[in-house]
């Protein structure tokens, strides 16, 4: 059997180009404090951006954190992030999900299951984004209220804590059976 890919090769050029916009993903500053309240709790090794675009999550965390980490990136629409990443003791996929290909969203799903050692902290947001693809299509591929996504987090992961900020879900999840 072939594994579906993460992400199809035109997707990845169009995510490309879209990357050149200063403006495009920036969600995860916002998101940052809340990473690093939870690295701080649980002082993982390393922290693995999965999703990473310009790199501003992980930029952020080393100012705010003082704890020693090892940052890990991953980004397939970035050539030096675009490499398999390997397992993190926590990943951060902040305002990534709502950007996969439908048809690569359960590929990605279960390699987020591959890379989460311990505990994941997952942004995912449930409207239109303010972005279009270059193709004219919404950057927001996946616009699916909780009711959606749950029942998919609830069937890889234990989900910790979940909080519906009404645009956006946050989910902090654990590996199953770990």
């Amino acid at each position: 059997m072939v594994a579906q890919p993460l992400i199809s090769e035109s997707y990845r050029a169009q995510q490309a180009a879209l990357h050149r916009n200063p403006d495009y993903g920036v969600a995860s500053i916002h998101w940052a404090p809340t990473v690093a309240d939870l690295a701080r709790q649980t002082k993982p090794r390393h922290i693995l951006d999965y999703g990473a675009g310009k790199g501003r999550l992980g930029a952020e965390l080393r100012k705010l954190l003082q704890q020693p980490f090892e940052l890990r990136s991953y980004e397939p629409a970035v050539v030096e992030w675009a490499a398999t990443p390997e397992p993190s003791d926590l990943v951060a996929c902040i305002d990534v999900l709502e950007h996969i290909e439908p048809d690569c969203l359960d590929a990605v799903l279960d390699d987020l299951v591959r890379v989460t050692a311990r505990l994941g902290i997952y942004t995912i947001a449930t409207g239109p984004a303010m972005k279009t693809l270059p193709d004219g299509r919404n950057a927001h591929l996946i616009q699916q209220g909780p009711e959606w996504w749950m029942p998919k987090l609830f069937a890889r992961f234990r989900v910790r804590n979940f909080v519906d900020q009404g645009e956006t879900l946050l989910v902090i999840v654990t590996p199953k059976g770990r």
